[in-house]
């Protein structure tokens, strides 16, 4: 029986999901010593999510520095604190590889904000959100599409608390690996439907004239 995907996926659906999160090892990285053990492993890898965290404004025209980079394996994730240890050359060195797959969302905007940090040369990156539009879905925010690739519900609920802060909280670590994890799972799945062909994408209707005029 084939996969159900649907090219747009319901917000009030996602409620009634059960929640996922990440299960391995999270290690947060303080100092250019500890980055650079964790950059030599990472770069060992084959595959790597990445994701990023900045502290919420409130204020307009005010705009943050990248507090956080979470960078993941399928089992263990590596929180590095840019506004501790700064863009230390191995920082540098990870986001400029060109041989280990980093896979995210919105991608563009993650490393624009980056740029605020320090300059450096894009390396390989993979957009999931380029990859799903081919196979039909528009719906491509990260809660949108865990849900309708798997069936299950991301909590968005740590996404405006302050990433600056001196010591993250045990939600606020989970919810930064969660997210970067769960790029490599969509990744690994999108490979697999396109490769085997083992999905159905329904689409829905778009709402007739009417019904727009009554909402």
């Amino acid at each position: 029986m084939k996969k159900i995907i649907y090219n747009k996926y319901d917000k009030t659906e996602i409620l009634k999901l059960p929640v996922v999160e990440f299960q391995g090892k999270i290690v947060v990285v303080y100092s250019e010593k500890e980055t650079r053990k964790a950059v030599d492993f990472l770069l060992s890898q084959p595959i790597l999510g990445f994701d990023t965290e900045t502290r919420p404004s409130f204020k307009k025209g005010s705009v943050h520095k990248v507090a956080l980079m979470q960078v993941s394996t399928p089992e263990i994730c590596f929180l590095f604190r840019l506004n501790q240890s700064g863009m230390t050359p191995d920082i540098i060195r990870l986001l400029e590889d060109t041989t280990v797959p980093k896979i995210g969302l919105s991608l563009n905007d993650d490393i624009l904000s980056l740029h605020r940090n320090a300059e450096f040369t894009p390396g390989l990156f993979i957009d999931l959100q380029d990859h799903m539009r081919e196979i039909g879905i528009e719906d491509l925010s990260l809660q949108k599409l865990y849900a309708n690739i798997f069936g299950q519900r991301i909590s968005k609920n740590q996404r405006l608390t302050n990433w600056e802060a001196q010591i993250l909280s045990d939600r606020q670590k989970i919810y930064a690996a969660t997210d970067a994890w769960a790029c490599i799972n969509l990744y690994r799945e999108y490979l697999r439907l396109v490769q085997t062909g083992d999905y159905e994408l329904v689409v829905i209707p778009e709402p007739a004239l009417e019904d727009m005029n009554n909402i």
